[in-house]
């Protein structure tokens, strides 16, 4: 079929502003089409590099290959966004077939033995061949890429490997729509008379969630997403009702029947383990770590044993502080893992004197947006400027452009804020174009999607503003990107890097001088007054050790379980109960992830073995931050210029641990993370 046969949105060139996808023209049945359409174009161009009759030579074989499947990238993208962000159960059956038939697609490109021929003879003589360090980066992570998807191979081994990716992609799809259907499904409609302790902000979300769903005016419901969840488990005074969310939101994907995840997660754990045996590698740990700036599972858990210690021998200190609280207010004891929130709040209240439903009107998301826009300004000298009338994928959905201090369009940014049963939970960032150089240079545009609970207006929390900066960094990794291959821009570097620009631009979040300018009162436009800013700074180390605990232990549980060298299959409640007992994770604490709805690990394979990366990443932004906040100035002008040329701007055109030791001028210090987590008094040596 040749692509111009039938009228598809998604193989026409896009007369549209940005070059934007046609979102208003786009319908699930124009993918299948597309999908075949994009795939056999990428193969074909595969082929004419595979099979040139000239030696090959970097651009007819390397960059050649950086320019292939355009089109198929093009489509993938569009199709990701939508099936994450706006699903249907129309796209959900496409995904479910497409993914094990892309990831075929995947192995035959990486298994294609005259393509690898041409790239393994370059690779060879690579100090020979007068690159630039971007050009011999590039090849060397193209060879990279061929040999972990079993270029080397045998060919039986190569067709075993190639059909558990194709399992994999159906796996791993299904865990993620498991996920999806109990998230969307669970409403708990909350009565008149159960509404005792919930803040003017958490009603008003739960009333839009409640609209949402069609209930009739007043009705007020309490969904999973984390914005509506963690408020409800923080403030409401019904024990009773706590409990059952904290329950829904640990059963995700552990329910018997067709969302069960279970079984899908032993599988999924299973095949990883071939696939890295295949590879030579003694664990699928093993495998995914050859390829991070970690050296080895040892060091990881060294790593997170620096914080895990200190942050559960902080944590009886706290236990003990609630369970006070508790019997003095009449509460059950020993305390649970539903109460932990509820009575952290009353001691944070009475500590140091902050009241949510006070502090919230001072951080809308409007204002939050504007914080951070202004700060990625004053430190990198970007503008953004929204613009309306666009068509996007939906009516929450909005859309900046964005230039340099010259005025020069540098890409487009697109924000998807809000909580909706379409749309799959956490926060993420994604992109529908990647920057390059290629034929003069493409724009990147950049999404970040959230889910905050919508309200009237939208009112975030401390952690909702981190998370709003935290995607942001992510944002501004790929519209600062500035390098000449696709394969090295923006956020495609090792993942223990990845979280090093998200993490790093929350520092700016909590900045004294941005919220005195940008936090003001939705009502009166009143300035946040200094006195409550200098106590919710004050704050900020509070209940450190019960966040330490919450993210530590998944980190530890995902190490754990793909470190196996068992071969037998593994009972995954029977695996999580264990690995908590022998940890110590304290039941009234519990983890933020349980495997069952542990999308990180499950969804793909990105962070398998790798939700360490967050805390890796942590060493090096807190350690990075440092560099500013000795100066005396966040944006001090010339920290902020290495930072963009080092980090921001880079891609993965350097060695990121290169890249980080010429910003930093030496190698990162493990002791601020501790000390930002309140962690470096009872840390544990070693």
């Amino acid at each position: 079929m040749s692509l111009s046969q039938e009228a598809n949105p998604l193989l026409e060139e896009w007369q549209t502003p940005y070059g934007l996808p046609p979102f208003d023209r786009i319908l699930p049945e124009h993918f299948p089409a597309a999908f075949d359409a994009a795939m056999l174009q990428h193969k074909r161009e595969i082929e004419a590099v595979a099979s040139a009759a000239q030696a090959p030579t970097f651009e007819n074989t390397v960059a050649a290959l950086d320019a292939c499947g355009q089109l198929l990238l093009r489509v993938e993208l569009v199709f990701d966004n939508l099936s994450s962000s706006e699903t249907s159960p129309a796209l959900q059956a496409i995904e479910l077939e497409y993914s094990p038939r892309l990831a075929v697609h995947a192995s035959a490109i990486y298994q294609n033995e005259g393509l690898f021929t041409r790239l393994h003879a370059l690779y060879e003589r690579r100090s020979s061949l007068g690159l630039s360090t971007e050009q011999q980066r590039l090849l060397e992570r193209f060879h990279l890429d061929f040999e972990r998807a079993g270029a080397t191979l045998g060919k039986d081994d190569k067709a075993r490997f190639a059909a558990i990716a194709e399992e994999l992609a159906t796996l791993t799809t299904q865990f993620s729509q498991n996920v999806l259907a109990d998230e969307s499904s669970f409403a708990l409609t909350v009565a008149d008379d159960e509404l005792a302790g919930l803040p003017s902000f958490v009603l008003a979300a739960a009333s839009q969630a409640a609209r949402e769903r069609g209930l009739p005016e007043g009705a007020h419901v309490i969904t999973l997403s984390p914005s509506l969840a963690e408020p409800f488990l923080t403030f409401s005074e019904r024990r009773d009702l706590r409990e059952q969310v904290w329950h829904a939101r640990r059963q995700r994907g552990a329910y018997a029947g067709d969302h069960d995840n279970r079984p899908l997660t032993a599988k999924i754990v299973a095949l990883r383990q071939e696939q890295a045996a295949l590879l030579g590698y003694a664990t699928f740990a093993d495998y995914k770590l050859a390829d991070r700036m970690a050296p080895s599972v040892a060091a990881v858990d060294e790593l997170l044993q620096r914080a895990w210690k200190p942050a559960i021998a902080k944590a009886q200190h706290d236990r003990e502080q609630l369970t006070a609280l508790a019997t003095e207010l009449g509460q059950p004891t020993p305390i649970a893992a539903w109460d932990w929130r509820y009575l952290s709040e009353k001691v944070r209240q009475k500590s140091f004197a902050i009241d949510d439903a006070q502090v919230k009107p001072y951080f809308s998301l409007d204002a939050m947006q504007a914080a951070m826009f202004d700060c990625a300004s004053r430190l990198f000298g970007v503008r953004f400027q929204e613009r309306h009338g666009i068509p996007l994928y939906h009516s929450d959905v909005r859309l900046w452009e964005v230039t340099d201090s010259e005025g020069k369009m540098i890409g487009v940014f697109i924000g998807d804020n809000f909580a909706r049963q379409t749309k799959r939970s956490g926060a993420w960032m994604s992109i529908l174009r990647s920057q390059s150089g290629r034929n003069g240079g493409t724009l990147p545009i950049v999404l970040n999607n959230n889910n905050f609970a919508k309200g009237s207006p939208t009112l975030l929390g401390f952690d909702d503003i981190r998370t709003l900066f935290h995607e942001f960094g992510h944002g501004l990794h790929g519209l600062l990107s500035n390098v000449q291959y696709e394969r090295l821009a923006g956020t495609r570097v090792l993942a223990d890097f990845v979280e090093l620009p998200s993490q790093l631009f929350e520092n700016w979040a909590q900045e004294r001088e941005v919220l005195l300018r940008h936090a003001r009162h939705v009502e009166t436009g009143e300035p946040i007054p200094a006195e409550l800013l200098e106590r919710l700074q004050a704050a900020s180390r509070f209940n450190q050790a019960f966040t330490t605990v919450q993210y530590v232990g998944p980190a530890l549980m995902d190490m754990a379980l793909h470190a196996r060298t068992e071969t037998t299959p593994v009972d995954i409640t029977q695996f999580e109960a264990e690995q908590a007992a022998k940890l110590g994770i304290p039941e009234d604490i519990g983890m933020r992830h349980y495997l069952p709805h542990f999308k990180h690990l499950f969804s793909g394979d990105q962070y398998a073995a790798g939700y360490y990366v967050y805390m890796w990443a942590e060493v090096l932004e807190a350690d990075g931050y440092a560099a500013f906040e000795e100066t005396g100035d966040p944006f001090d002008r010339a920290t902020a210029e290495r930072l963009l040329k080092w980090i921001y701007s880079v891609g993965n055109s350097i060695d990121p641990g290169t890249a980080f030791r010429t910003f930093r001028g030496r190698e990162p210090a493990v002791e601020p993370m501790l000390q930002k987590r309140g962690l470096l008094d009872t840390a544990v040596p070693g």
